[in-house]
């Protein structure tokens, strides 16, 4: 069967199999999101931002954490330092490399913390309502009304300097969202006439929010999660920045731009590419959870 022909087969009523069935719709969300330009764009660079990280072993310079103070503040393409040098003489692309490792190690953490909480909490609230869905929600009203990074600085006050409470106190300020949708789609599906006939067929509570309310919820968490990540890796520059975050002599691109800032004027580059880097990720997760929320999106036709 050519590519073609595959092509026609999945978009037409042929597949029958729950299988085949699956294996289209995803098929059919991949055309629609390949059609989108910018998404596509989005997917590409952040593709190219994860192998460099993967990679940063073989495609870095210099030692990340080697100081020259003979090489300081090197503009970029003075002896071999493709992006110039800080304060302490250290190679800015190579801790670039190895800061997207510290920003997409971040981004998974709290990527794989926050949606789970919210969809437990939303789905739990919803399902149950009465006083439970009443406490939940206040207690979800409480998180929401101070700012993120507000939030998260009270947090990692409270718990310490470093990566692992600053990953930590971006999950605790970033579940009430996910929480809100997860609670929004429960109340929409509770009452429908399957999950009646699932109850009547002796289905408890657990199985019925397990097995069939969050499927139902994933692709409205996926959309936000992606649209979620650039935030997420601000809120970690900017605890970065600040100090709260990863720790020197780490790479970490918020960190680089604080040290930066001080030689702004005259040596702009030292705070310059760590910007650029976090606007080109930010950049690309937004353009790429425009383009999930158009192929996940029941609305649209994608046929």
């Amino acid at each position: 069967m050519t590519t073609a022909n595959l092509r026609d087969w999945l978009l037409s009523d042929a597949p029958t199999s729950r299988r085949q069935a699956r294996f289209a719709s995803w098929y059919k969300g991949w055309l629609t999101l390949r059609s989108n330009t910018l998404a596509m764009v989005g997917l590409i660079v952040l593709a190219l931002i994860i192998l460099a990280a993967i990679f940063a072993p073989v495609l870095a310079t210099h030692d990340p954490y080697a100081q020259d103070l003979g090489q300081r503040l090197l503009g970029a393409g003075h002896s071999g330092h493709l992006l110039g040098t800080d304060s302490l003489g250290r190679d800015i692309y190579s801790r670039l490399l190895y800061g997207a490792r510290i920003s997409i190690y971040i981004v998974l953490l709290v990527a794989m913390v926050a949606p789970l909480v919210g969809l437990i909490v939303g789905t739990v609230s919803g399902y149950a309502g009465g006083w439970g869905d009443v406490v939940l929600m206040r207690i979800t009203d409480i998180f929401l009304a101070f700012p993120r990074l507000i939030l998260a600085l009270a947090f990692v006050a409270a718990l310490g300097a470093g990566i692992e409470n600053a990953v930590l106190a971006i999950s605790l300020t970033a579940w009430p969202p996910y929480a809100r949708i997860a609670r929004a789609e429960t109340l929409t599906i509770r009452n429908s006439d399957y999950i009646h006939a699932i109850r009547l067929q002796g289905a408890g509570p657990f199985r019925i929010v397990t097995r069939h309310i969050w499927p139902l919820c994933i692709s409205s968490l996926v959309i936000r999660v992606t649209l979620d990540m650039a935030g997420i890796i601000l809120t970690a520059a900017a605890l970065g920045f600040l100090g709260l975050g990863a720790q020197p002599p780490s790479p970490e691109w918020g960190a680089m731009i604080s040290e930066g800032r001080k030689y702004i004027l005259d040596y702009w580059w030292v705070a310059t590419f760590p910007g650029l880097a976090i606007f080109a990720i930010s950049l690309a997760f937004n353009l790429l959870g425009d383009g999930l929320r158009d192929m996940l999106d029941p609305k649209e036709d994608t046929a």
